[in-house]
């Protein structure tokens, strides 16, 4: 039982994300280390391998800013682990495409977070498991689908790597 519950506080949704995410983020970036690859690149490598898009629908899907994009995909060049080339329907646009050396990283790094994900919800009740996981992309899908305008705006938490 959490010191929120104990204090009989009212839920503290925020919170409670916060802390899971927290928690999540910081395992699934000590396993993937292993394999030399971050979240933020495993999340950009993967959903590039799903179809042909730009920069900037790739930025979308994995909720990335334009220059956080930019500067993750320059790491991924640098490794060898994918390549923007020109779009063949606009040519201001570039569309990531994943390399071969990309595709055995992703692969490794699927089952390392498919892994990570089946601990974490064996946590819960078997019954409990697909009510959760629904509710969450439920939320997503309908009331936290866009985040709400606001100055300035809130900043989403970033992944640091440990050196460690």
């Amino acid at each position: 039982m959490t010191a929120l519950a104990d204090a009989g506080a009212e839920l503290d949704l925020l919170l409670l994300l916060g802390q899971a995410s927290h928690a999540l983020s910081t395992e699934l970036t000590a396993r993937l280390a292993d394999v030399g690859i971050t979240p933020r690149a495993h999340c950009v490598l993967a959903h590039a391998l799903r179809g042909q898009l730009t920069q900037g629908e790739l930025a979308a899907v994995c909720g990335l800013d334009k220059t956080t994009m930019v500067v993750t995909l320059d790491e991924l060049e640098r490794e060898g682990l994918a390549r923007r080339r020109p779009s063949t329907t606009d040519r201001r646009a570039r569309i990531v495409a994943v390399t071969a050396a990309g595709k055995r990283k992703v692969a490794h790094a699927d089952a390392i977070v498919a892994s990570v994900n089946a601990n974490i919800l064996s946590t819960l009740p078997a019954r409990e498991r697909q009510a959760f996981t629904s509710g969450l992309r439920r939320l997503l899908d309908e009331r936290l689908s866009s985040p709400t305008h606001c100055d300035p705006p809130v900043r989403r938490r970033r992944v640091v790597r440990s050196s460690a």
